[in-house]
C-alpha cells in the first residue's frame, strides 16, 4: 500500500494505492481531511478528475465539520458533564488513599469517580474510557444477538475500538463487526442503527439496493437516526 499527498483544486488530498476494484473518496472530521483510496491501475489524471468532480461535495462536508459543535476538552474534575447513552451525568471526583479506582453511577444524573490521590488527568481519562467501553459492551451484546437472529446473520466476532472516521465497520469476508467506542456516549437508538447497519453488510457488502432494502425492512427510521447521529457534537478527535 503506497500513500502520497497531492494538492487538487486547492485541497491537500491523501492518495492511498490499494488492491481494490473501485476508487473511493472520503472527507473526514474534524477538519475535513480528504482521502482517496484508489486501485493501482487508476492514473493520477483519473484521480484528479474524480476529486474535482466531487469538489462541491468535499467543500460542503468541510464546511459542515467546521460549523459542527464540538465537545469541550475533558479535565475530569467535579462538576463536568459526561454522557452515557445520550444521558448527561454530572461527574464527582473523590480522591482516596487506596491504590485502585472505581467508577459508578449514583441516582439518575451523577457519576462518581473514586481515584488515588496522586492520579493524573491522563489516568482518569483512560479509566473513564475503559469504563465507557465496558458499559457499551454490556448494552451492545444482547442487542447484537437479538438483531443477528432477526436478520438471519451470525458474525464470527464483534468488538469495540476507537475509530476516527466511522461509527462502525464490518469485514464481510471474515464476518467481523466493530463498533466505535464513542457510541457509549450516544443514545441507544443510534447504537441500534449502527449495529443493524454493520450486520446488514454481512448480507450485502456494498451500499447497494439490497443493503438499503435490508435497512428499510429492519430499521425503517434509519435515515432520520443517521442524520441525528451525524449532527451530534464531535469529540476532540486526534487527527
Amino acid at each position: 500500500m503506497n500513500t502520497e499527498i497531492s494538492q487538487i483544486g486547492g485541497v491537500d488530498v491523501e492518495i492511498v494505492r490499494k488492491k481494490i476494484k473501485n476508487l473511493h473518496i472520503g472527507c473526514y472530521p474534524p477538519a475535513g481531511r480528504v482521502r482517496v483510496a484508489a486501485p493501482d491501475h487508476v492514473s493520477e489524471e483519473a484521480i484528479r478528475l474524480a476529486v474535482l468532480t466531487r469538489m462541491p461535495w468535499i467543500r460542503r462536508k468541510q464546511a459542515q465539520f467546521a460549523n459542527q459543535e464540538r465537545q469541550p476538552t475533558r479535565r475530569y474534575i467535579s462538576g463536568e458533564t459526561h454522557f452515557l447513552f445520550g444521558r448527561p451525568l454530572r461527574l464527582e471526583v473523590q480522591h482516596w488513599d487506596k491504590k485502585i479506582h472505581k467508577i459508578a453511577r449514583r441516582a439518575n444524573d451523577k457519576l462518581v469517580l473514586n481515584a488515588p490521590v496522586d492520579s493524573e488527568p491522563e489516568q482518569l481519562s483512560r479509566w473513564m474510557d475503559s469504563w465507557l467501553k465496558a458499559e457499551l459492551r454490556k448494552l451492545a451484546a444482547p442487542r447484537i444477538e437479538c438483531w443477528s437472529a432477526r436478520m438471519g446473520v451470525e458474525p464470527n466476532k464483534w468488538g469495540i475500538r476507537p475509530m476516527k472516521t466511522k461509527w462502525g465497520s464490518c469485514n464481510p469476508d471474515k464476518g467481523i463487526v466493530w463498533l466505535n467506542s464513542e457510541l457509549a456516549k450516544k443514545p441507544e437508538r443510534m447504537i441500534d442503527y449502527v449495529i443493524v447497519h454493520e450486520l446488514a453488510h454481512l448480507l450485502s457488502p456494498k451500499h447497494d439496493e439490497r443493503f438499503m432494502a435490508v435497512l428499510d425492512r429492519e430499521f425503517p427510521r434509519w435515515r432520520q437516526i443517521r442524520q441525528e447521529l451525524n449532527a451530534l457534537p464531535l469529540s476532540e478527535w486526534v487527527d
